[in-house]
């Protein structure tokens, strides 16, 4: 068995597309626009599976966009996306200046969780050991739901 992709539902691709690509640094694959189905899907991964994404198809994000808009409920019954990252802090601090709400901070310098425009949740780990804790993220309280 082998893992090929994750597909995330949005209701805006240009969002979608700003918060995975711009914020959290995934790179566009490919695109697939299918206009009899009306929808396109775009597949993302991560700059460490490039490589693998190239050769395989996987590891992979697939963004599904409808083009007739559809309301998706709470983002939280499909659980979450994890990503392990160089630096949690700077990512947070990048995010959080962005606009991005950091729902749990990363006050052991370990884990964070962050949501997608459409609430999907994401979470971020730190590479190798946790971070010493630090200010302001080791006195920051929760916010929302992960």
């Amino acid at each position: 068995m082998q893992y090929l992709h994750t597909m995330v539902r949005v209701s805006d691709l240009y969002a979608s597309l700003h918060f995975y690509c711009d914020l959290l640094g995934l790179k566009e694959v490919r695109r697939k626009e299918n206009e009899k189905g009306r929808f396109t899907l775009v597949f993302l991964t991560a700059s460490q599976d490039e490589a693998r994404s190239a050769e395989l198809q996987a590891p992979e994000i697939e963004l599904t966009w409808n083009w007739d808009p559809e309301e998706y409920g709470g983002g939280r019954n499909f659980g979450h996306l994890a990503y392990r990252v160089d630096d949690i802090y700077a990512l947070c601090e990048h995010l959080q200046a962005n606009g991005v709400t950091i729902n749990r901070p990363p006050r052991d310098g370990h884990m964070a969780f962050v949501k997608s425009p459409d609430g999907i949740s994401v979470e971020l780990l730190q590479a190798g050991d946790a971070q010493p804790p630090r200010e302001p993220w080791a006195s920051m309280e929760n916010t929302g739901t992960w």
